[in-house]
């Protein structure tokens, strides 16, 4: 199977499937389930940054004080993003009932240039080593379902019928496929940029766990054990698969 078909097989997986998986669980996981599946994403996020993207830079040739310096501006990077609302859309902010309509434009663009951005880390990741692209379509899917949760909740809240939010929900999807393709034609003719897109895929990763997941985590009461075996279970996934794929 070549690089490219790889590619667009994990892209549809990252973008389509975890978005149908999110609507499954928002029209019917009560949400005590949907907290624990954030725990294991938060696991596999960690895992995959830490103890596989990382690691592949620095065999890839990257320099300790490059890679470094590249993760501490990944995360300022996007931080102002969210920030500016340009890359991900702030749930609390659209809280507001008066205001919902109003977010909509802005929670499809922000996804769709989310999911575009995934396809480009796709397309960096099974450039160097399929097994090392499928894990990182696993912590993909893995974050991406809660976030698109969120996402039909905010729609079907701002008076969208379930057909219309999954309908466009799935389009803002795809757009990780053409990331993934434009990923593929320009990475491969430029393999030295391939370490450093790693680890702003790994920044990404660690901003997106501590900035998000842990601190809604941190404010879930109850269901301690669960929490903790959740998270344990996403973080041991990722050396097994890394296991299983060699």
């Amino acid at each position: 199977m070549s690089p490219l078909t790889h590619i667009l097989l994990a892209s549809l997986a990252g973008g389509l499937l975890s978005m149908a998986v999110a609507a499954l669980f928002t029209f019917g996981l009560s949400r005590r389930w949907l907290t624990r599946m954030v725990s294991f994403s938060t696991g596999v996020l960690l895992a995959t940054a830490l103890l596989d993207l990382l690691p592949e830079a620095t065999e890839a040739g990257l320099s300790p004080h490059v890679l470094f310096a590249l993760v501490l501006a990944g995360l300022v990077a996007f931080f102002l993003l969210e920030k500016a609302a340009l890359w991900r859309h702030s749930h609390d902010d659209a809280a507001d009932p008066r205001s919902l309509a109003r977010t909509v434009p802005i929670i499809l663009l922000g996804d769709g240039v989310h999911n575009f951005t995934d396809g480009l880390m796709l397309a960096a990741t099974f450039l160097v080593d399929p097994h090392l692209g499928w894990v990182t379509a696993l912590a993909i899917i893995a974050h991406e379902i809660p976030q698109e949760a969120g996402d039909f909740v905010l729609l079907l809240a701002a008076g969208w019928s379930r057909t219309k939010a999954f309908l466009w929900n799935g389009l803002s999807s795809l757009a990780s496929v053409a990331g993934g393709i434009a990923g593929y034609f320009w990475l491969a003719d430029a393999q030295a940029w391939l370490p450093h897109i790693l680890v702003v895929a790994a920044a990404s990763f660690i901003y997106l766990a501590v900035s998000d997941l842990m601190p809604w985590l941190r404010h879930e009461k109850g269901d301690f054990a669960w929490h903790t075996s959740f998270m344990a279970a996403g973080i041991a996934l990722v050396p097994a698969g890394m296991a299983v794929l060699h």
